[in-house]
């Protein structure tokens, strides 16, 4: 392996058994199609096994961190995660670029640094870990370099799901939507605190506050959910 492999490695924390698999996940189309080598592969196989086995280890993640959320809330909150953007995060943090094995014409108009390649490298990656390592040791090195961006889904950035399940749950057990209304409204002009309730049949069932109204909608939202299902398991 060349200087940058070895680097990589060293980031990631991994030392690959089969160093052939790690040179082709940074085997670009580009190289293959230009080096008339027949036998090299290109990483795009890699890339499509690797995009399978992130979405399986950040699904444990979610479901470890958000153990009551439902299934459409899970998929947002992985689309949140396993993106473009993120990918390319992570991707910085390993120097992917300098890996990369490119052709002329993508070497010239910077291939190294497109997001794409980038981000499809990097599956392609997590595709040779798991032909080389296994799934749970995959998965743990994933859970490493996704921790941060998973952490980022605080409750804060859940909130708008939690409406979404509040009034999935109401119209299922009481046949009935929350209504929300604003109880209080404090402050001076410039930092203004609202208090918003929710009732079912016209008894609170939640109260919370927030810096706006739909902050604060949000959060007694999760609250009245939670609530909810709490209630549920009592009985």
């Amino acid at each position: 392996m060349h200087g940058d492999l070895d680097a990589l490695c060293r980031r990631l924390g991994y030392t690959f058994k089969n160093p052939d698999l790690l040179a082709e996940a940074f085997r670009h189309s580009s190289y293959v199609n230009e080096s008339g080598d027949s036998h090299l592969r290109d990483n795009e196989r890699l890339e499509f096994l690797g995009d399978a086995v992130l979405d399986l280890a950040v699904s444990h993640m979610l479901m470890d961190r958000f153990e009551r959320a439902r299934e459409g809330v899970l998929s947002k909150l992985r689309a949140r995660v396993v993106n473009d953007r993120s990918l390319l995060r992570v991707a910085d943090y390993l120097d992917i670029g300098s890996c990369l094995l490119l052709g002329r014409g993508e070497e010239r108009t910077h291939g190294r640094r497109k997001p794409s390649i980038l981000a499809n490298a990097l599956e392609a990656l997590i595709g040779a870990l798991y032909l080389d390592a296994g799934f749970a040791r995959t998965a743990s090195l994933i859970q490493d370099l996704f921790a941060s961006l998973v952490g980022e889904l605080d409750e804060e950035g859940v909130g708008n799901d939690y409406k979404s399940l509040l009034q999935e749950y109401t119209q299922q057990h009481y046949k009935i939507l929350p209504e929300y209304t604003l109880v209080e409204e404090s402050g001076p002009p410039h930092d203004r605190t609202f208090r918003i309730a929710i009732r079912l049949h016209h008894q609170v069932v939640a109260e919370a506050a927030g810096k706006s109204k739909k902050e604060a909608e949000r959060r007694v939202a999760r609250e009245a959910y939670r609530c909810l299902i709490e209630r549920e398991n009592d009985r």
